[in-house]
């Protein structure tokens, strides 16, 4: 596909990757530590840095910021909308310390922890996930959210910070043995 790094261009970004990966060459990518399973594209603009796994058949639309200082996993089955942001760290903005990456590290308060996002997650346009967070299988989250805790199975979510909105249908399980 024009416009998407070519096989061998990706062997050269020495990263790990399945059959069938397409990621915009307008895609900036700070690591050496990306894993990527089978049938996944990664569109225009997006950020990718840090440890970051992620896996088969999964779309990863424009705009989107992956920081995965800590490790960052998106299982298969899942997509990310337009300009969504995850991160693995963020900074204590209590004004107890100093902020941002040009500070030393001991005047500094940093949130850390893992994010995970279990198969068939869903995450709305404009969608913001902070660290030490698990989407857990089948969870959906609405545009505009800001998800700060562990969001249950099954659950769609939204808001300021995500609240559960109902349940979500599990019909689509019975089409993923279709899928390679």
């Amino acid at each position: 596909m024009e416009g998407y790094y070519s096989e061998k261009e990706l062997q050269d970004l020495n990263i790990s990757f399945g059959k069938n990966v397409y990621i915009s060459k307008k895609t900036s990518i700070y690591t050496s530590n990306l894993q990527i399973g089978n049938n996944v594209r990664i569109d225009d603009f997006c950020i990718l840095k840090g440890s970051i796994i992620i896996g088969s058949n999964i779309h990863i639309a424009a705009f989107c910021q992956l920081e995965g200082q800590q490790v960052l996993e998106i299982e298969s089955f899942s997509g990310l909308s337009s300009r969504v942001s995850i991160f693995t760290e963020t900074d204590d903005y209590s004004g107890e310390s100093l902020t941002n990456p040009m500070i030393p590290d001991k005047f500094k308060k940093v949130k850390k922890g893992i994010v995970k996002l279990q198969k068939h997650v869903i995450v709305g346009t404009n969608s913001t996930i902070l660290p030490n967070v698990i989407l857990k299988e089948g969870s959906a989250v609405g545009a505009s959210s800001l998800v700060n805790k562990d969001l249950e199975s099954w659950t769609i979510n939204a808001g300021i910070p995500t609240r559960v909105i109902k349940k979500r249908s599990k019909k689509l399980l019975k089409y993923e043995k279709f899928i390679n």
